[in-house]
């Protein structure tokens, strides 16, 4: 715990995002949570997401940036499919075996590293110490910027990049989630008081914030409450 240290946390709204937002809050003193409108077709996941930025009581900030005009993910591209889940397309591969047939279109190109690069920013604005970032090596769906090598590789970019790096202000980039199945991290969540009813995670949520059940995330996050023996608080379309 570092109760006299700040962090900024990558809020999205949804079930891993929120998990690490109530772990900060846990352990650091003050808390920004920093959400982006980048273009993504589930929009009613940043309204989730301010509504559990207040609940928590942290300071909330959401950065609009374009990433849709690049397109190259079902996420950002009306005109591709959101594909449905596959909780068993992972279950034997190592996550640096993946190969790029495997990696789903929902992967957005680069955008940890242009979400983190923006936490980063922000971090230095705040004289936080911690960007605290939900990604997994266990239940997740192949994205090569959720990997452990990708995260411990952004953080020695950032103390070689910033004003407070080389001034001898380290910064560290903390992954809470980083080896928990998605089970755990609801027990995780639980713990600390995360009202899951809150969260959206669907892919292809509707404007209500209604999940689709089916998507890749949707699978995945209902696996984890079957797994976890928790019973399942989303909101599903009829």
């Amino acid at each position: 715990m570092h109760k006299n240290q700040n962090a900024v946390v990558l809020l999205s709204g949804g079930l891993d995002s929120v998990t690490c937002l109530y772990w900060a809050k846990a352990c650091y003193a003050s808390v920004t949570a920093v959400s982006f409108n980048y273009g993504q077709r589930h929009n009613s996941e940043l309204v989730a997401a301010k509504a559990i930025a207040q609940s928590a009581g942290v300071n909330h900030c959401i950065i609009d940036i374009d990433i849709a005009q690049l397109g190259g993910s079902s996420l950002t591209d009306h005109s591709m499919v959101v594909p449905d889940g596959d909780t068993d397309k992972f279950p034997d591969k190592k996550h640096d075996e993946i190969d790029n047939d495997a990696i789903p279109n929902t992967y957005v190109p680069a955008r940890n590293t242009i979400f983190l690069s923006y936490a980063l920013a922000v971090a230095e604005v705040t004289e936080a110490n911690h960007i605290v970032i939900g990604v997994s090596s266990v239940d997740y769906s192949g994205y090569p910027d959720c990997r452990p090598e990708y995260i411990d590789a952004f953080q020695r970019m950032s103390n070689l990049a910033t004003k407070a790096g080389v001034t001898g202000h380290q910064l560290s980039i903390q992954t809470p989630l980083q080896k928990l199945s998605k089970a755990k991290t609801i027990e995780l969540g639980l713990s600390l008081g995360v009202d899951y009813s809150q969260t959206i995670s669907c892919y292809r949520a509707d404007n209500d914030g209604l999940a689709c059940g089916v998507c890749d995330s949707c699978s995945l996050r209902r696996q984890g409450f079957e797994q976890a023996g928790i019973e399942d608080p989303t909101h599903y379309q009829p």
